[in-house]
């Protein structure tokens, strides 16, 4: 009976052997030159109302597809997009040409075309207007914070690609704040506190920490965190509160967002500050980690 067990084990070992050999996963990978190679993301940041007549359903670089209507690039988003973050399209560093095609997937119409030249390394190509030349930032290196316990920290990156009213990119340089509850209890929240220094049109800030007091203490972490926008004078000062129009008048932007212990969001803000009612200014956060 016992050598039966043992042949039986020996027969069962074989079999899982044999069908691991058998299995094998391989990922269809190809490795990058880090010293070449420009790594990308196109957010479509151009004021458009979202719907599928709108969709970018072609991208070309260099005449080549790198995307077409299975992963679209809709209105205020970007691609590679991904729930998680973290990818990128690669090519050649240097002088590209970009064409964005929009529209029924039968009828394409070609409304971007531009050379534009890609450092090496990651960087967030931001369209804001079909007519121009994107504005293109460093996407940087995500900074860590390593905690024996719970960590509180979220990162924020901030863009400003506002404008003034169509064709009209804003001067204004602007400082991004942000303020969060320190007692969930009692509501109590912090003063305002600056995320990276002031930026003008084109300009990003680095990945910034902006704190977050979690909600629920047995959780990887999240809380509600407030934003506004300050204009910084050419003299250093703070006018004020940033201005936007609506359609029953001027009011101060302010908003807020779910922040994420440990996550990465890009912060744009776009459209226009004033004369566009149904394109009003506002930020749109979008994934990187």
């Amino acid at each position: 009976m016992k050598n039966i067990t043992k042949i039986g084990l020996f027969l069962v070992c074989t079999f899982l052997f044999t069908a691991c050999d058998q299995h094998v996963v391989e990922y269809d990978t190809t490795e990058i030159d880090l010293t070449t190679t420009a790594q990308f993301q196109i957010h479509n940041m151009v004021p458009l109302a979202t719907g599928t007549a709108n969709n970018i359903n072609k991208i070309e670089v260099n005449d080549v597809l790198i995307t077409n209507e299975t992963f679209p690039l809709y209105p205020n988003n970007f691609i590679p997009y991904s729930a998680t973050g973290g990818k990128f399209f690669t090519t050649e560093s240097g002088l590209i040409n970009l064409k964005l095609y929009k529209g029924a997937v039968d009828n394409l119409t070609l409304v971007y075309n531009e050379d534009i030249q890609l450092p090496v390394g990651k960087t967030s190509i931001i369209i804001h207007d079909f007519d121009k030349a994107p504005t293109i930032t460093d996407y940087g290196v995500f900074p860590k914070i390593i905690t024996e316990n719970s960590g509180e920290t979220t990162w924020i990156k901030f863009h400003n690609s506002l404008y003034e009213t169509p064709g009209v990119p804003t001067t204004l340089k602007l400082q991004y704040q942000y303020q969060y509850t320190i007692d969930n209890e009692t509501g109590d929240k912090s003063e305002w506190i600056n995320v990276g220094n002031p930026v003008l049109f084109g300009e990003a800030t680095e990945w910034e920490p902006v704190t977050v007091n979690k909600t629920i203490e047995v959780s990887s972490g999240y809380g509600r965190v407030d934003y506004r926008i300050r204009v910084i004078g050419d003299d250093g000062s703070d006018q004020g509160n940033l201005a936007i129009e609506r359609s029953w008048g001027f009011v101060d932007y302010g908003d807020y967002w779910t922040g994420y212990v440990g996550s990465y969001r890009q912060h744009i803000l776009s459209r226009y500050r004033v004369d566009n009612t149904s394109y009003y200014a506002r930020v749109y956060q979008h994934t990187a980690l």
